[in-house]
């Protein structure tokens, strides 16, 4: 259920937050572990998750701080858990040697968050809005092939590949992850969607800088030193995964979780066109035909949304 038109704007600023961030974090994490590199996110974006919160809420939404219902925390750190398993599922496909197939097995997570949130969040789509999802979802594996030949028949045959299993795994637990964030912004006593995505943002961030913090500290102590002398860039990076943060989970707070995925799809569009108006790089011919499918998935998923 759509419960304000916010969520359409914030979506397309969320995917474009997530290729600029993407681009930045590509210059620091050369240097770092790879959760050395998830740290950076949550350290450096904690502060300005904060001070977001504290100014929305006393320019906008003055007055008492609204309560936590029962479920928040059990749901806030279900979500926050979440990510950072994803992450390392995905990661683990990568390892396995076969980037294309991982990637394109994890962008099932648009589906596979629309089947979960229709049966948990008894959230309801059009057919028209499942089609644009499928749509899109092929788009993506289109895009993730890089021009390479993975006909449908190859990714069946892929199925039995560990990189494949750790793909779909990692679209899973993705899924869920949303799906508890989007269930955590429901327990926020307050019908302002915006202040509860905000208070929602800056637990989860909080809770993972935690944990991830403590991995690190524990196992790659190393790496703690690395990430502090990396603040320049670094803040950027939390900067970036802030307010693209705050924008994915006002969409969660607003409209199904599927609709808000698969129009964050426009992410896409923005890394390549960085990739080719920024870098100089050549886009193929299956690359424009990704886009142009994602694209139409996108459309017809909003129309069926009207």
């Amino acid at each position: 259920m759509i419960t304000s038109p916010i969520w359409l704007p914030v979506t397309l600023v969320a995917g474009a937050m997530q290729a600029w961030r993407t681009a930045v974090q590509r210059r620091v994490g050369k240097s770092l572990s790879v959760n050395g590199a998830g740290l950076v996110r949550y350290l450096y974006g904690l502060p300005f998750a904060l001070v977001m919160l504290a100014a929305y809420h006393a320019l906008a939404a003055p007055g008492a701080w609204p309560a936590l219902g029962a479920y928040f925390w059990p749901f806030c750190l279900a979500g926050a858990v979440g990510q950072i398993v994803a992450t390392n599922l995905l990661l683990m496909a990568f390892d396995e040697g076969n980037f294309v197939v991982g990637t394109a097995y994890s962008k099932t997570e648009a589906v596979q968050a629309a089947l979960f949130s229709a049966v948990l969040l008894h959230d309801h789509l059009s057919i028209l809005s499942w089609a644009g999802i499928a749509l899109g979802v092929v788009g993506v594996m289109v895009l993730a092939s890089g021009g390479r030949a993975m006909a449908p028949a190859a990714f069946v045959r892929a199925l039995g590949e560990r990189a494949a299993l750790y793909g779909i795994a990692s679209g899973t637990v993705f899924a869920l992850a949303v799906i508890a964030i989007r269930r955590t912004t429901f327990e926020v006593g307050t019908p302002d969607h915006i202040l509860a995505a905000l208070v929602t943002l800056l637990a989860t961030v909080t809770l993972q800088t935690i944990l991830q913090g403590g991995y690190v500290l524990l196992r790659e102590r190393g790496q703690m030193t690395r990430v502090l002398a990396s603040w320049r860039v670094s803040g950027q990076v939390g900067l970036l995964s802030s307010v693209g943060s705050a924008c994915w989970f006002t969409g969660f707070a607003t409209a199904p979780v599927a609709l808000v995925r698969i129009v964050g799809q426009v992410e896409v569009a923005f890394t390549m066109a960085f990739a080719h108006f920024y870098l100089g790089e050549r886009m193929a011919r299956s690359e424009v035909a990704g886009l142009l499918i994602v694209a139409v998935g996108v459309v017809l998923a909003l129309w069926g949304a009207r």
